[in-house]
């Protein structure tokens, strides 16, 4: 028996997350709703006008989210990521020891640099807007990458966002070559619908033939197929992933589970902000398949806990809140 549920590899981001209005993006030229690359000038003349004491700090990135919710829920993860020497750097690896995530870099290694991290801007319509600085996390590669925790785990995790450089798509590609080689399935998400528009060729390399599981939204589905509806794009889904996901918001979700379709229903809920949403749905899903849950009762954990969090602010469940809607799935 493997040691590990998950391995996840992925940007290491420090999540700032702050509650704005529409005005705030208007003021400093932000596009709403977006997912956008910054500089670090200008990062740091955002959050000079942020309100950064009443700010919620937690170490993200998407995978990161992921590997944090397996553990929340019971089971044993690890990570595999880059930080800087800095305050925030140490604040992140501090952050995982304390979620119970197993890490291999101590701050003894941590190098020169910037640790990245991500705005996630807030409005009163639950919705996000993220703009991002990678800083030393750009620089994520194989050498990153833990084969040992891999080969020990049931599932490998990998995180779209890597496909925007040379090296994160080299680090992409190793990992995936290390767990087929262990026996290790390949779990990946698309990340976000920009990330699938300017970078489907990048995909397309590190899906190769298939993957074991792969998590998209809506859009994303249908941006990688070249399909106008859902019916048909999950056909053709079908040829990139063994299995797959494919969350559809208040709708609920879609799962494959190799021979049928499975409709996950919504849990209803009045939403706040939807940072982290998929990240909790891949997370509890993947806790569910890798203890013993089938496929239709992973959704329904994984439906249950995102809608949790999208009722609240900031990505993660508390931890007696992830034992609850475990309760709630026992027959």
């Amino acid at each position: 028996m493997k040691k590990y549920n998950v391995t996840g590899i992925g940007n290491a981001l420090v999540d700032i997350e702050f509650k704005v209005t529409d005005q705030f993006f208007a003021d400093n030229g932000i596009e709403k709703g977006l997912m956008t690359l910054v500089d670090e000038e200008r990062q740091n003349h955002l959050m000079q006008v942020i309100r950064y004491a009443e700010a919620k700090k937690q170490a993200g990135g998407s995978a990161a989210n992921s590997v944090v919710a397996v553990s929340q829920f019971g089971g044993k993860s690890f990570y595999c990521f880059r930080v800087a020497n800095d305050e925030l750097g140490h604040f992140y690896l501090q952050d995982l020891i304390d979620s119970g995530v197993d890490i291999a870099l101590t701050s003894a290694q941590l190098q020169t640099g910037v640790t990245g991290k991500c705005l996630v801007m807030v409005t009163e319509d639950s919705e996000r807007t993220m703009n991002t600085f990678l800083g030393i996390t750009q620089n994520f590669s194989s050498q990153d990458v833990h084969d040992a925790a891999i080969q020990d785990s049931s599932y490998l995790f990998i995180e779209g966002y890597l496909v925007t450089s040379p090296n994160g798509k080299e680090a992409m590609l190793y990992a995936k070559k290390v767990a087929e080689s262990a026996g290790t399935k390949v779990a990946l998400t698309f990340s976000d619908p920009a990330m699938v528009k300017y970078f489907k060729s990048n995909f397309d390399d590190v899906i190769g033939p298939n993957v074991d599981l792969l998590f998209a939204n809506e859009e994303e589905a249908m941006l990688y197929t070249g399909k106008s509806t859902l019916a048909e794009a999950r056909e053709e889904m079908k040829k990139a992933a063994k299995h797959f996901v494919i969350t559809m918001g208040k709708n609920g979700a879609m799962i494959f589970d190799g021979n049928i379709f499975i409709d996950i229903e919504p849990h209803p809920t009045t939403a706040i902000d939807s940072n982290g949403a998929g990240d909790m749905f891949a997370g509890a899903f993947l806790y569910g398949i890798t203890n013993g849950h089938s496929y239709a009762e992973s959704g329904k954990l994984a439906s249950m806990a995102s809608s949790r969090i999208v009722s609240q602010f900031g990505p993660r469940l508390k931890w007696h809140e992830a034992k609850e809607i475990l309760e709630r799935l026992k027959p």
